[in-house]
């Protein structure tokens, strides 16, 4: 058994990953800040005696003796990281600075959740690890994307400083069951407003593609990155490959729920990336053959289940 610390873990990602690592029989710490986590998410996992659930901000340091740390702690959908932008940026920075220097002091090994963002409005399509991105660092998003860009230096520095054990991987645009509703995030934004039978909101031409990872591939490949051996530190895109439009997506979703809504075209969002796909080549070499295996409909259609679901309980008010 080992004791592994989850940041963030009470959060779409992190809750997932909470009940991954019980189910291997590892005992779970989950520190949550609750600002975009919430107890909803790990409640079936209380029960558990080898589940710990600790309300702690990242930005403050945190000590505990554990053999692992998974770093997801940061609100990740623009309508909650642009709330208050400046903690946005220390939750990265100030989280990741508090996370290695308790990796180093008690010798643990730690995986930082970077994300596509870094490679900004990119210029290769698609993306592979080696490009060092084109992001705006003063624009609306630039509290994330380079909050999360200065996460993975620290990350790097401090492996070649202080020998700290590190994993960073690149997450790429996933959903599923436990997804905050009212996030803002397309997947999430398009079921609710097709549920509601409110007509869907496209950004721009409706054109612009990215590539939809369902929630399980991801954990299945940030559990293989951290059990990798210590001389591979990543960073890896972990992502869908297969691309669509948001006009594809939009259909997919009306089909699946039936809704008559209709999707009408509002101005595109500063900074929004036209493109955004994985290459995922040093992930299958270096994770055992790691790809995904849900295709988008079958988790499309999963997580409009899940949302209808909140729907009858009365826990989602359209």
């Amino acid at each position: 058994m080992k004791k592994i610390l989850v940041t963030g873990g009470a959060g779409f990602l992190g809750s997932h990953l909470c009940s991954r690592l019980l189910d291997e029989g590892n005992e779970v710490i989950c520190l949550d800040n609750y600002f975009t986590g919430s107890k909803r998410n790990v409640l079936p996992l209380l029960d558990n005696p080898y589940f710990e659930l600790v309300r702690h901000d990242v930005t403050m340091p945190y000590f505990i003796e554990v053999d692992e740390i998974y770093n997801l702690a940061c609100p990740a959908s623009p309508i909650h990281y642009q709330v208050n932008p400046i903690k946005t940026i220390k939750t990265s920075v100030m989280g990741a600075i508090n996370m290695c220097g308790l990796a180093k002091r008690i010798k643990a090994k730690i995986l930082q959740a970077s994300t596509s963002e870094v490679y900004g409005d990119p210029q290769i399509h698609p993306q592979t690890e080696d490009y060092w991105g084109h992001v705006n660092p003063i624009g609306p998003r630039s509290c994330y994307d380079e909050g999360k860009r200065c996460a993975e230096s620290l990350m790097m520095n401090y492996n070649l400083q202080n020998a700290v054990r590190i994993k960073i991987i690149r997450i790429f645009n996933t959903y599923g069951p436990h997804m905050n509703p009212l996030d803002g995030r397309v997947v999430s934004n398009f079921i609710v407003q097709a549920l509601a039978g409110k007509d869907i909101t496209v950004y721009g031409d409706g054109h612009q593609t990215r590539s939809f990872q369902y929630v399980d591939d991801l954990i299945e490949g940030m559990v293989r990155m951290m059990n990798t051996p210590d001389d591979f530190i990543g960073p890896v895109n972990v992502g869908n490959p297969n691309e669509y439009s948001m006009l594809e997506l939009a259909q997919e979703i009306l089909d699946i729920t039936g809704s008559s809504s209709k999707v009408i075209h509002l101005p595109v969002q500063q900074d929004d990336p036209e493109q955004r796909q994985p290459d995922i080549s040093l992930a299958k070499e270096k994770l055992n053959g790691w790809e995904p295996k849900v295709q988008l409909r079958e988790g499309l259609e999963k997580t409009v289940a899940y949302f209808d679901n909140m729907l009858q309980r009365g826990e989602l008010k359209l």
